[in-house]
């Protein structure tokens, strides 16, 4: 980690700078991510400015209430709701004798520590050291060249040089290892498409219930906690939609306001499986007052990774902790469920099927010797229901797309349609 792991329970104050006329990352936001890391929030300082001073990004009598404040509750730690210069923030570091951390480091912090797959952790590490390469100036108040040559004589490079050009080695070396990742994951989803297996992949803003989601559906086991970023490394498991038959459901990283850059182009090897999905489940905390904001920033991010134009069903998840009066006022805005109670999960896998292709139900006849194609009906997921007819064989009620239609058609011949 090229971090350090703020401590758990440190206690530390949240600095809310609220710049005019410009986009300013929500503090309740950096809260959650405080909590997140198990660090504990004494007081949220809000500042309101037209433009950064160039020496702290705030003023110089806020630089002295941030003082008190830190005295005063004991903590050690100033989380930014921004991101500062290099000079600012060894600067405000120096002013304040405390440790300065910024949105995007907690973030990466914090993505640095869940990363539990080879790919994540390769992905975190690439972002990490991304941001590493900018900041430099921090780690070096002394720019002396260093003696350079054989016998020690003449001009050498500035320490902050060869940190540099180690930091782009170790950033190609890292990107080179991704790609490798990424071909694994083309080749996968290579394999997928000729076998005509849909990919449907949950998206949505972090802590919006995706995962629970996933399990509901799954009967998987993903972590899913009430913070931010339980989730970082995607998940993928086989389901079967009535009708369609079988698909690929994966889980992914979730969103925030603002996304760092760096953390988009270093997670675009598991972002890819969004922008090749067939299918977009577009999770939304229905209890969340800001839920159409939620929506807008993950649309962003979609924009951003070429994925805006996939088919997307809007799941309006947290149902459960919705009064009726709400449940009623979101009618129409997108499928309403509760992934926790299971509430609204048969009316979503119904969509999803509408949405993938299914058509009207039709029947297939099968003599009672041939079990083979019935096993295959039934692994397919398109069966609804079946009938025994009195000369012996068996009426398969289906459901498919026109697909799969052809696929039964091709190997029963006894594929009529439903009337």
């Amino acid at each position: 980690m090229l971090f350090d792991r703020p401590e758990v329970g440190r206690r530390t104050l949240l600095l809310q700078i609220e710049l005019r006329q410009k986009a300013n990352p929500d503090a309740q936001e950096l809260s959650e991510l405080a909590r997140s890391a198990q660090l504990v929030v004494a007081a949220v300082i809000t500042v309101k400015r037209d433009a950064p001073h160039p020496r702290w990004f705030v003023g110089s009598g806020k630089v002295e209430e941030l003082a008190q404040l830190l005295r005063m509750h004991g903590a050690d730690i100033v989380l930014v709701n921004h991101d500062l210069s290099p000079a600012q923030q060894r600067n405000l570091e120096q002013a304040l004798d405390c440790r300065l951390i910024t949105r995007t480091e907690l973030i990466l912090t914090i993505f640095a520590d869940r990363a539990r797959s080879h790919e994540g952790q390769l992905q975190v590490e690439l972002a990490q050291l991304k941001h590493a390469q900018t900041r430099l100036v921090r780690g070096w108040t002394h720019l002396d060249r260093q003696k350079g040559g054989i016998g020690m004589r003449g001009a050498g490079e500035k320490q902050i040089e060869l940190d540099q050009r180690m930091l782009s080695e170790r950033i190609k070396a890292t990107q080179a290892k991704i790609a490798e990742v990424s071909k694994r994951r083309q080749q996968n989803r290579r394999g997928r498409n000729r076998r005509g297996t849909p990919t449907i992949t949950l998206v949505g803003y972090t802590n919006a219930g995706k995962s629970t989601l996933f399990n509901s559906l799954t009967d998987a086991q993903v972590l899913a906690q009430d913070m931010l970023f339980a989730t970082l490394d995607p998940t993928m498991r086989k389901i079967q939609v009535p009708g369609t038959g079988e698909v690929v459901l994966a889980d992914t990283v979730g969103f925030v306001s603002l996304l760092p850059h760096t953390l988009v182009e270093a997670f675009k090897a598991t972002l890819e499986e969004v922008i090749h999905s067939d299918l977009l489940l577009h999770v939304v905390d229905a209890s969340d007052p800001l839920w159409r904001e939620r929506m807008e920033q993950v649309q962003q991010v979609l924009d951003e990774i070429g994925a805006a134009e996939l088919q997307q069903i809007v799941v309006l998840n947290k149902a459960d902790l919705l009064e009726s009066e709400a449940q009623q006022m979101l009618a129409g805005a997108g499928c309403l469920i509760s992934a926790q109670s299971q509430q609204g999960l048969d009316a979503l896998v119904g969509q999803i099927g509408d949405v993938l292709g299914v058509v009207a139900p039709h029947h297939v006849i099968l003599p009672a010797t041939d079990g083979r194609n019935r096993a295959w009906l039934y692994r397919s997921g398109a069966v609804l229901n079946e009938t025994l007819r009195e000369d012996g064989s068996v009426q398969l009620t289906v459901q498919a797309d026109r697909q799969l239609l052809g696929q039964i058609k091709q190997k029963t011949g006894l594929l009529l349609d439903n009337s």
